[in-house]
């Protein structure tokens, strides 16, 4: 990205994945870095940018769990039963969508300790210290005894520097950590917590496997300060100059933050705060990052804590020292289209006649429903499923209810194997995402949050009919990036120039006015117009709540009426 916040060069390279068991995610650092020096490599020379001409760095990453020697700083192998890397693959990273602390995740929440009141209530199983708890569980103990322990943004940023330093955006929203000051912390890490899971060793050496305490034996720091710079052996891998300076970086849902709701883009006075300059860091409380891809990430920003049951946060300094982010999120989104198109009949149909036209499955469905709207007489594509009611909760519900136990549901169950049936089905699927952001808006709302315009990026922006859905059941605008596969690291491409912007004594441009001077125009979806669609958006929103609440009524009614019951 050069200085006027246009990108120059783009590049990615496929990592490894590996799943040793059902619900088992794992991944490898070594790997990682060698597609990332491959990547940058290959965006410079593809785009003719002068390496000398580089002035920054950062990181953007999955908040999974990266873990190293602290005696040699090797890649620790998190493989069982024997942790041995017998592969010699040097898989080190437990990704976040790796499931196997179940019994550690009970663990950690049966203690009820004050610090799970900003993690949305309950620490979920995609955090990182119930796969710590895992790992003292499972591994032999002189090996567990070697670890240290980094989120995967913290540990890219150690390989590039050299150093120890944590990004608050790391440690407070999957670590557990409580920044001092904040009810009552005092060094961050919460001793008695990690102590009653029996995790009390990593309390050693002021936590220095963890990364130590702040400005006694660690450094930590907000999205994009400067932590240190290239070193001569991770520059000579990247084909960089070595003394660029490196940003502290960020989980990727909050780079998509940083790189959307700054977007120049014309919104009226209620759909933003009147009361001050339209460009001022303040507007960000009104405005929802959503990070679209196989699932959804909902940030916002407000100036005091705002607890939200099934919301993670509140968390403060992660991205803006003083301010406070909270995360949504819904469990599957791109996900659940992929699955609700691959499981119907006529897919295969589908997707040949749109591999005919040169198209993906997504546009084709979406040009399916508008012919079907033709045929039918159709006021509105969305009056094709005015009597379908879906309901997509597959892989449980991560916000607002925060029950992995939801299910899915269908109201308008017909036999239709045809390719119409199966663009029904999408159509109810898409109603679904959208209906559901209201939900988690709403939800936000109705406790503090003052969020009146929707931030997309991912994947799902290019879904027209999608966006329009969305705009219409929010009701209120959709902001859709002029990057919009490229949003993250245009985010991270930021917090590379606020590193780069340190003066002698280490201080640094603010990201607010980084973000302002660099994001670009974006496009504006409304709702419609029509009031008679947006009459049936309201009922069909007042449908998916009976089905969200009806389903945990009839769970909890049935399991009662069986409590008799007793397992072989």
């Amino acid at each position: 990205m050069n200085s006027n916040g246009d990108i120059l060069g783009l590049a990615s390279q496929n990592i490894g994945l590996w799943q040793p068991e059902t619900g088992y995610y794992e991944q490898s650092t070594t790997d990682m870095w060698n597609c990332l020096c491959s990547s940058i490599q290959t965006a410079m020379n593809q785009h003719g940018v002068d390496p000398q001409s580089i002035r920054g760095i950062a990181f953007d990453a999955t908040c999974s769990l990266a873990v190293f020697r602290g005696d040699t700083d090797e890649p620790a192998c998190v493989t069982g039963p024997d942790f041995d890397d017998k592969d010699g693959n040097k898989r080190n990273v437990v990704l976040w969508l790796d499931h196997r602390p179940e019994e550690e995740t009970k663990k950690v929440n049966a203690t009820k300790h004050n610090l799970l009141r900003y993690v949305g209530g309950q620490m979920s199983i995609e955090m990182e210290i119930p796969k710590v708890l895992w790992l003292k569980n499972n591994m032999p103990k002189e090996q567990f005894d070697r670890c240290k322990f980094y989120d995967l943004t913290d540990a890219l940023t150690h390989m590039a520097t050299g150093n120890e330093k944590r990004s608050f955006c790391s440690v407070v929203c999957k670590q557990g950590y409580v920044p001092a000051g904040v009810d009552g912390s005092v060094k961050g890490w919460q001793e008695d917590f990690l102590t009653e899971i029996g995790l009390g060793d990593l309390v050693q050496d002021n936590f220095k496997r963890l990364g130590g305490v702040d400005k006694v034996n660690g450094e930590y720091h907000s999205a994009g300060e400067l932590v240190g710079h290239l070193t001569e052996k991770a520059a000579a891998q990247m084909g960089l100059p070595a003394g660029i300076a490196v940003g502290s970086g960020v989980i990727d849902a909050y780079a998509g933050w940083i790189g959307t709701v700054g977007a120049k883009v014309s919104l009226s006075d209620k759909e933003v705060d009147a009361g001050v300059a339209k460009n001022d860091v303040t507007q960000a409380f009104t405005r929802l990052a959503a990070v679209a891809g196989t699932s959804t990430c909902h940030v916002a920003m407000s100036k005091d804590p705002i607890f939200v049951n099934g919301v993670w946060g509140p968390y403060r300094d992660v991205l803006i020292p003083d301010y406070w982010l909270a995360e949504g999120g819904q469990s599957a989104t791109g996900e659940l289209l992929k699955h609700v198109i691959e499981t119907h009949p006529a897919h295969q149909e589908a997707l040949s006649i749109a591999e005919t036209y040169n198209t993906n499955i997504y546009t084709f469905l979406n040009e399916k429903l508008r012919e079907m709207a033709d045929e039918q007489g159709a006021p509105a594509v969305s009056w094709l499923g005015r009597h379908f009611f879906f309901y997509g909760d597959l892989f449980g519900n991560r916000s607002p209810v925060a029950d992995p136990n939801m299910v899915g549901s269908l109201t308008g169950l017909s036999s239709n194997k045809t390719i119409s049936g199966l663009a029904l089905y999408y159509l109810g699927a898409l109603e679904f995402i959208a209906l559901q952001t209201r939900h988690i808006i709403e939800t936000m709302n109705n406790k503090g949050h003052v969020i009146s315009s929707v931030f997309m990026s991912g994947s799902q922006c290019q879904n027209d009919i999608l966006m329009a859905l969305m705009a219409t059941a929010c009701d209120m605008p959709v902001v859709i990036p002029r990057y919009v596969h490229a949003a993250v690291v245009h985010g991270a491409a930021m917090l590379a120039v606020k590193a780069a912007s340190a003066d002698k004594d280490g201080k640094t441009e603010p990201l607010w006015d980084i973000m302002d001077r660099m994001s670009k125009p974006g496009k504006v979806i409304r709702p419609t117009k029509d009031q008679t669609e947006r009459s049936l958006m309201m009922e069909k929103y007042k449908v998916f709540l009976q089905q969200c609440q009806e389903q945990q009524d009839w769970r909890k009614n049935v399991d009662n009426a069986i409590s008799g019951w007793k397992k072989n």
